[in-house]
């Protein structure tokens, strides 16, 4: 492999005032960051790294590869709204995506919901408690899952949706498939959310080109069947879920899809021990190089259990805050979670420190 250098933000500051050049503010959030730490591979091999100054990456970026200056760019550049049917959704502040799994084996609320109606009930209060998007799957993706048939999924995912598009709620779609992708933009979603980055189902990138929607593409290795026998990354983990992540960015384009509409997931959980998701959780600053608003599922997820007495999915509360927390101080935009309203409190609390920190102080 040809060499490559990468840029992760990092010494973030609570406030750029008095600090002109000398600070930039992440991807258009309420971040703002003194220093990029600078490593050189060769595909395979850390060549160098270098903790640059802001005011000091002009010159940094002289003699690296070209993507770096196009990553620098992407760094410091807003992202536009989602545009979700006649919703806005702004990614100049984090946004709380809510969980809605009409599935009887999902790996935390597996069979919550004992009817559609109970489901999209469900749903309503998200919104209601603050979840700018409500997104409804109805195939476990949880290690070990086996795919579900089209027909099941339409069955239980499509009464949610029509509901909550009903009442002028946003609604994402977490599928692989182009058919129900397909019905359940019809019904009222309008964004896809595919957890395999559309690479499970031929027909999905030209449904969602088609579409002109949003599209959510999740790094995964391996299908949800055998991802977590045993992952393995020959480099480090955040580097490869950049360059794959670079990779579906780069064919949902030639696919037709606009570049604005997609987001990126690192895909916590999804072929990766509970070591390479702590790497990928230290270093998410970095896939803002990307260009793309970034969504952060961490909600729940199995790493939670292992750093905590081995709790079970509806005892993770704590950790799954904290997670969203570490999300939200490097930048990302859409956190996807269980628990809206302890999530959403959290964060207007985190919004408050913000808020302060970014009010100019003057004299009483």
């Amino acid at each position: 492999m040809a060499e490559r250098a990468y840029l992760r933000p990092t010494a973030f500051v609570d406030a750029p005032f008095g600090l002109d050049g000398k600070v930039e503010r992440l991807a258009g959030g309420l971040a703002w960051f003194s220093a990029v730490e600078i490593v050189r591979t060769d595909g395979l091999r850390r060549i160098s790294a270098e903790l640059v100054p802001v005011e000091a990456v002009g010159d940094a970026l002289d003699g690296l590869p070209e993507e770096a200056r196009g990553a620098w760019a992407n760094l410091t550049a807003p992202r536009p709204a989602l545009t979700l049917g006649e919703r806005i959704v702004r990614l100049d502040q984090p946004q709380v995506v809510g969980i809605v799994n009409a599935t009887p084996d999902s790996f935390s609320d597996g069979g919550l919901y004992q009817s559609s109606e109970a489901a999209a009930d469900s749903g309503h209060a998200m919104a209601a408690a603050g979840a700018a998007i409500i997104d409804v799957g109805g195939e476990s993706t949880r290690p070990g899952a086996a795919p579900v048939w089209e027909g099941d999924e339409l069955e239980r995912v499509l009464p949610v949706v029509e509901r909550l598009a009903r009442s002028g709620t946003a609604v994402s779609i977490d599928t692989r498939k182009s058919s129900v992708m397909e019905a359940a933009l019809a019904a009222g979603a309008a964004l896809v959310n595919d957890v395999s980055a559309l690479t499970w189902d031929p027909r999905s990138a030209a449904v969602v080109a088609g579409a002109g929607c949003p599209v959510v593409l999740m790094h995964h290795q391996g299908p949800p069947e055998t991802m977590q026998k045993a992952p393995r990354y020959d480099r480090p983990v955040p580097f490869e879920v950049y360059d794959w992540l670079e990779e579906r960015i780069a064919a949902a384009v030639e696919a037709g899809i606009d570049r604005s509409s997609i987001v990126v997931d690192p895909g916590i959980g999804f072929g990766k021990s509970v070591q390479h998701n702590l790497q990928l959780l230290n270093g998410l600053s970095l896939l803002h190089g990307l260009g793309c608003p970034l969504m952060l599922g961490a909600s729940r997820k199995r790493m939670i259990g292992a750093l905590a007495g081995e709790a079970p999915a509806d005892r993770r509360l704590a950790g799954s805050l904290a997670l969203a927390l570490k999300g939200a101080e490097q930048g990302v935009h859409l956190l996807r979670v269980h628990d809206v309203p302890d999530t959403v409190q959290a964060l207007r609390v985190w919004r408050g420190l913000r808020d302060s920190a970014l009010t100019p102080v003057t004299a009483e």
